[in-house]
């Protein structure tokens, strides 16, 4: 996948960050070795001057194997009594060495000219931090989640006590989050405005982002533009690049559906980005003030049938929490 140069000055400048991170944390455990042990430096540097003395000799093109295998022998022993000094003070052997990030590329990047996975994770991670921007991710948790706000009087036609229910909602959503993975089903968060849809999932956004996923937050409006103006821009890098990132992402939560512009093109794409993840599994939230009959309506039964078959629906109830507080303020 290709992403802009801003992200890939990113990813290489964290990994320089990282490098010297290593260097200095090296050199702070350098000073205390050689402060409770003076004889640790004294064979650093004797190793650093055989180093030096070897090399000179190779360079040199004489005939110098016998000389240069005294020094290696000399370096040997040297490795050894410094071993055993951190050996006695309870040291790990690789104390003397830089501690790295990603110990596979060292924190470069790349492992003979091939991307490095550790690479590959910081672009992903600031394309989804990108994208996420725009969305209100640190504004709800599961704490914030407030059941004041429904009622505890059983609902004339169904029954239900919007309370009791929501509690159980809460509950579910708590427990999708905690055990979120690669294989976890999608969900379609549906009901009426102002029932706490956009609450709970932006808490399980927050929640999976935590557990080290790659988590792509975006209201339907504003993802949907996005994908019209770069299909019909003139930026011909950044052409299906969006559309790749919610593709691929762990988990994409879609709020507002249905909201969006309305448009040949963005029912197209709605239809390809919903479908292109149920067909690769990936785990999916979708979030829609509309029943089912004006979902049928705006995007046809193709795929109205594909979001009833693949995702597991959550009912949200009770009365519209936004003015309930707008009255409050009132009071």
């Amino acid at each position: 996948m290709g992403y802009s140069n801003e992200v890939y000055e990113y990813a290489l400048h964290e990994l320089q960050n990282r490098r010297l991170f290593a260097e200095q944390e090296l050199m702070k455990r350098r000073n205390m070795l050689y402060e409770i042990c003076p004889r640790a430096e004294e064979i650093e540097r004797e190793l650093v001057k055989i180093s030096v003395s070897a090399g000179k000799k190779v360079v040199m093109g004489a005939n110098v194997r016998e000389e240069l295998e005294i020094l290696k022998e000399k370096s040997l022993i040297l490795q050894n009594e410094l071993s055993e000094i951190l050996k006695s003070r309870s040291l790990p052997s690789n104390y003397l060495e830089e501690w790295y990030t990603c110990d596979k590329c060292k924190d470069t990047g790349n492992i003979d000219g091939i991307m490095c996975s550790c690479m590959k994770s910081l672009l992903k991670k600031h394309a989804y931090e990108q994208l996420n921007r725009i969305s209100p991710l640190s504004l709800c948790s599961f704490e914030t989640f407030s059941l004041n706000y429904y009622s505890e009087a059983a609902d004339e036609k169904t029954g239900r006590i919007p309370y009791n229910y929501m509690q159980s909602v809460l509950k579910f959503c708590k427990k999708y989050a905690d055990e979120f993975s690669e294989q976890s089903h999608s969900l379609l968060f549906q009901g009426g405005p102002g029932l706490g849809k956009t609450h709970l999932s932006l808490s399980v956004a927050q929640s999976v982002i935590d557990k080290g996923y790659g988590v792509i937050y975006v209201s339907a409006p504003n993802i949907f533009s996005r994908l019209e103006r770069e299909h019909f821009g003139n930026d011909f890098e950044q052409k299906g690049k969006t559309e790749e990132l919610l593709n691929e992402c762990d988990l994409l939560i879609l709020d507002d559906l249905g909201t969006e512009f309305q448009s040949k093109y963005t029912a197209s794409e709605v239809y390809n980005v919903i479908n292109t993840r149920m067909l690769t599994s990936r785990p999916t939230i979708i979030s829609t003030n509309l029943t089912i009959k004006e979902m049928q309506e705006l995007y046809g039964n193709r795929m109205v049938s594909r979001i009833i078959g693949m995702l597991d629906r959550v009912e949200f109830i009770g009365n519209d929490i936004r003015q309930i507080k707008r009255r409050e303020r009132k009071k």
